[in-house]
């Protein structure tokens, strides 16, 4: 997925959540120093272009976390010999 069309804050996101994993809003803004509002925006943007996931947090059920859609590759898989 192309990532040169996004905005600065989604690029940092993205590359904050493919280091650390998954994380929570709070979490993002913390690890970015962006501002709460930019981090909304940032993960819009990612959310758009499919590149992250949306989990349900099991201990606080008012955050969501936030990870990397895994990446998929367009190789067959390999026949074991």
């Amino acid at each position: 997925m192309q990532t040169s069309s996004l905005p600065p804050s989604s690029k940092t996101v993205l590359q904050i959540l493919d280091n650390g994993g998954a994380m929570t809003h709070k979490d993002l803004v913390t690890k970015s120093k962006l501002a709460p509002r930019t981090v909304r925006y940032a993960l819009k943007k990612l959310k758009e272009r499919q590149m992250i996931i949306e989990k349900f947090n099991f201990r606080d059920a008012r955050q969501i976390i936030y990870q990397n859609r895994p990446k998929q590759t367009n190789e067959p898989p390999k026949a074991c010999a």
